[in-house]
């Protein structure tokens, strides 16, 4: 992108004021600027209304095309705040600085150590990681196996930049069938309300907006599949939007860089700031896939030769596993360890062993060749026998498919009547009892599923079709009703398997055993109310299996996990061997989770595919088991990529702040007092419903609960809250929230137990980065006139000046600020010095603002307003100073960056007759502009508060 220069005096002087923070007028309004780009077409200045008319509008102008007026803080004019203990002027204090972000510079974990998330000290690493200064830019690889709480992090993560001003445009890229999952989570733990485009919600939009209109330029913060973007009409809109970060889940689906999730990876890496992968298992085994997600983070972490550069591959990567010695020290009741694996060998019944022995001497190992007439005859006898495996009715599918494939000719005929022969022995063995079904139901029983029992079970196959045999026998023979046994495959619609994962969570649903394909092996979280899976037919895929384990095998799950395997063994020799090389797998993977947490670095394929054609090549006799799945002494030797994965912890756990040192003013102890006093400044009588002029506004400190009646503004601003959450718990009519982080955690217990059926939690907890705080505090900001600064008592001894000091990029980020006092001598108009502060509640402190205050009446503020002008200016020399001390750091690492880059392009200059290299240099010529747009741009010095002694005032 092309930053035009501003060319008028206006624009110029406009691009110099205008900062994050300052107050502009714009046609006859007032607006509080909330953010500022340098684009093509000027300064673009991203506002939110203070005046009357405008109070609950945000809006988006640009220097080139509207009159924006800046109010020079020079001109302020002080008035005195006559409301009970200086109300007012906290509220309006305690407001301006939650809408000030938090400088880039600063590492320190704020709101996300104030969510509703059990956060770990593993967890706060990788998000202070994303969050390094050096980086200039947040972008990070979560590599952390399966079970760690990826979420949680993406979570911590974007609530971070939220409050550094770099999260205002979020766009997540998730699987469909956890959409509402991820949702879920960001909602109800971090207070971050996203909108859904699923079914649903694509449809919802149809009815809102023309089919021209960019959906991405009307939503703020989006949920949806990569499925979904990969169409048409979606790419076209994305190449058009810039984000402040974007999320993409299951990111190992974007290393091939000739397909369209890449494709579109690479857009959307293109097309935004901060940039989070997620992925538990982050390459194929090969270094240049794995290289391929490196570039879409930065993409001179990878030389133009294609080599990883390791230091920076340290800076952007994460990885950890279930026994790191910084998860393991942590994690402890809250997940417990996994039960060896539970292998449970079953003899075929007579009508089984019929069909295997066919298979065996007909198909698998035959004295000549099998039947089998068509193309790659060694594969497809072992389609047959993993269907066979799964069950009768999947072998006879399969059958029934290829018949339907067979033309003419001899060979055709041959292989026909062999499938015919098979097809009456599979037809036999359908109406017989099952052995390998007869165990399933026998372990179900002996762990507690059943009738009257909250016992739950996880059972994966792999055919759909035994998927639906699965449910209608399992109904009947655990004496169950219909819906206690549930379906998910792939084939669902995208509500339906959300409905499905959803229902198996929660406490109170009647679902008892979810059958599932491995649509559900990845992202879901199924341990919430179950710790039993079974594995009916064994994955020929160590990746699978360990993906499958991890549904109920990971953090939170409070009882030791049991994961079975049902092994059907035949009496032929042959598929008897065949049966103990599948069992050595699953011994396999539990070895690699201890280990390694990579169960895929056994085989070195990282692919399903692969790996299942390599053992299907074991099965056949080609291969050894030995030699296609590695112990973890030989993969650790003899895999560079592993031994690299392996060196990417997230090193020492930084200690958990406090929530008392958190930023802010330290005016109010809790968000809920806060939120209170905003209400009674705002609304006369409070605890009045809305038709009487309140908001029906009431607290239960007891209970750690308050409820209201949201006001058609604040209603507004609710749309974007996911909307079967509205639905469910009626909020546009009572929003109840949980003020305290155990009414928060008991709240959402409850709607994992709810009877009527939701998982959204009644009470929310109320986090710093809820809607309803911002709310309160955009009326809060509106209290003062224009261009007005409160006077109030305190603690000093001579009149002083509270001003607050930023200084910005071109992006209009805050790179950092200065907490500052002016103190001028009684009767004076000149300052005496101007004090610096390390923080808001440090400087606060130094006036005597740390707690409340009796107000007598609003001070006398006739001769105050002339000691606004002088405090500025010697403010504005006190933040170069500041700023002379920030910049040199600041421009190292910019200047580094940029280095960094050129070396590169100069190395890829030389390799240029290499076709991909142009595509990877666009990249690099993309991030340069951005890093340009990082280098500090302006300054603004605002004053805050007039302090005068409590006596002679």
């Amino acid at each position: 992108m092309t930053v035009t220069e501003p060319t008028t005096p206006q624009q110029r002087d406009a691009a110099r004021t205008i900062a994050p923070g300052s107050v502009v007028v714009v046609r006859d309004e007032e607006w509080l600027v909330r953010a500022t780009e340098q684009t093509p077409t000027g300064l673009l200045v991203r506002v939110q209304g203070l005046g009357q008319l405008v109070r609950d509008a945000e809006a988006v102008f640009y220097d080139s095309l509207d009159d924006i007026g800046v109010l020079d803080p020079a001109d302020a004019v002080v008035v005195g705040d006559d409301s009970p203990q200086y109300r007012t002027a906290r509220l309006w204090l305690e407001s301006t600085v939650r809408k000030t972000a938090v400088p880039l510079a600063d590492t320190t974990l704020d709101v996300s150590l104030r969510s509703l998330a059990d956060t770990l000290g593993y967890q706060e690493t990788a998000v202070r990681t994303a969050l390094d200064p050096n980086n200039l830019r947040p972008r990070i690889l979560l590599a952390d196996a399966v079970g760690l709480g990826k979420t949680i992090e993406i979570g911590m993560i974007l609530s971070e930049l939220v409050r550094r001003g770099r999260g205002e445009r979020i766009l997540i890229v998730t699987p469909r069938h956890v959409l509402e999952q991820m949702q879920h989570e960001m909602w109800s733990r971090f207070a971050l309300p996203f909108v859904r485009l699923d079914s649903a919600g694509i449809q919802r939009i149809r009815q809102m907006l023309p089919a021209t209109r960019n959906p991405f330029t009307y939503f703020k913060r989006v949920i949806v599949s990569i499925d979904t973007l990969k169409s048409d009409r979606y790419v076209a809109h994305l190449s058009k939007q810039r984000w402040d970060a974007v999320v993409i889940d299951e990111s190992h689906n974007l290393s091939n860089a000739a397909t369209k999730n890449n494709k579109l990876a690479t857009t959307l890496a293109r097309q935004t700031d901060a940039l989070v992968l997620a992925s538990a298992t982050p390459h194929n085994g090969r270094a240049e896939s794995f290289a391929e997600l490196v570039r879409l983070l930065d993409p001179t972490a990878v030389r133009p030769d294609g080599e990883l550069d390791k230091g920076e591959v340290a800076r952007l990567v994460v990885r950890r596993h279930r026994h790191s010695d910084e998860v393991a020290q942590v994690v402890g009741n809250d997940w417990a360890e996994r039960q060896e694996p539970n292998t449970v060998l079953v003899d075929a019944a007579p009508a089984e062993d019929a069909v295997a022995r066919e298979l065996d001497e007909v198909w698998l190992h035959p004295q000549g060749s099998s039947p089998y007439s068509g193309q790659n005859s060694s594969l497809f006898p072992w389609t047959l026998a993993k269907a066979f495996l799964s069950s009768p009715v999947a072998l006879l599918q399969s059958i029934r498919d290829r018949r339907a494939r067979l033309g003419a000719g001899a060979a055709a005929d041959t292989e026909r009547a062999a499938l015919d022969r098979l097809r009456a022995l599979a037809e036999a063995s359908r109406d017989q009892p099952s052995a390998k079904y007869d165990a399933l139901v026998k372990h179900l029983r002996s762990a507690g599923v059943g009738k009257g029992s909250t016992t739950r079970a996880v059972v994966f196959a792999e055919r759909v079709v035994t998927l639906g045999w699965l449910q209608e026998k399992l109904v009947k023979d655990l004496g169950l009703p219909a819906d206690a046994v549930d379906v998910l495959h792939g084939g669902l619609p995208d509500e339906e398997q959300q409905r499905v994962v959803e229902a198996f969570k929660q406490a109170a649903t009647p679902v008892r055993v979810l059958v599932t394909g491995d649509v559900a092996s990845e992202g879901v979280n199924l341990h919430a109310q179950c710790h039993e899976l079974v594995h009916y037919d064994i994955p020929w895929s160590l990746i699978r299996i360990e993906q499958r384990n991890g549904r109920i095998d990971r953090y939170g799950q409070k009882h030791p996990p049991r994961i079975t395997t049902l092994a059907l063994k035949p009496s032929s020799e042959g598929f008897s061997g065949d049966i103990r090389v599948l069992t050595r797998l699953v011994e396999r993977e539990h070895e690699a989770h201890r280990a390694l947490g990579d169960a895929a670095s056994l085989m070195g394929a990282h692919s399903v595919a692969a790996e299942e054609e390599s053992i299907t090549q074991v099965l056949a006799g080609r291969r050894r088991l030995d030699d296609v799945v590695r112990t973890v002494e030989d993969a650790r030797a003899d895999d560079d990529l592993l031994a690299l994965m392996d060196d990417l912890g997230g090193g020492d756990v930084a200690p958990v702040a406090a929530p008392a040192a958190r930023a802010g003013t330290g005016l109010y102890g809790r968000d809920d007092e806060y939120l209170d006093e905003a209400l009674h400044a705002a609304y006369p009588k409070p605890e009045d419903p809305v038709a009487r002029g309140g908001v029906a506004w009431r607290r239960f400190p007891q209970h750690g609960a308050a409820e209201l009646e949201p006001p058609r503004d604040l209603v507004a601003r609710l749309d974007v809250l996911p909307q079967t959450y509205l639905a469910d718990r009626g909020v546009t009519q009572k929003l109840v929230l949980a003020t305290t982080p155990q009414r928060g955690d008991q709240s959402l217990a409850e709607a994992r137990a709810d009877a009527v059926g939701s998982s959204w939690p009644e009470a929310h907890y109320l986090g710093p980065l809820h809607p309803v705080l911002e709310w309160a505090s955009d009326k809060a900001l509106a209290s003062l006139g224009r261009n007005q600064v409160f006077a109030v008592r305190g603690d000093v001894e001579t009149p002083t000046v509270l001003l607050l000091g930023t200084l910005t990029n071109r992006r209009g980020q805050v790179v950092t600020a200065a907490w500052l006092t002016a103190h001028f001598p009684t009767g004076g108009t000149e300052p005496l010095f101007v004090e610096p502060h390390e923080s808001a509640r440090d400087a606060l402190a130094a006036v005597g603002w740390t707690t409340r205050r009796t107000n007598p009446g609003a001070v006398d503020a006739t001769q105050l307003t002339a000691l606004v002008a002088p405090a500025v200016r010697d403010a504005r020399r006190q933040m170069e100073v500041v700023a002379d001390s920030a910049l040199p750091d600041l421009r190292r690492r910019v200047e580094a960056w940029v280095h960094r880059l050129e070396a590169w392009d100069e190395d890829a200059g030389a390799l240029i007759q290499r076709g991909d290299l142009k595509d990877r240099r666009r990249s690099v010529k993309t991030e340069r502009e951005l890093v340009e747009e990082m280098r500090p741009d302006r300054q603004l010095v605002r004053p805050l508060l007039v302090v005068v002694p409590e006596t002679g005032a």
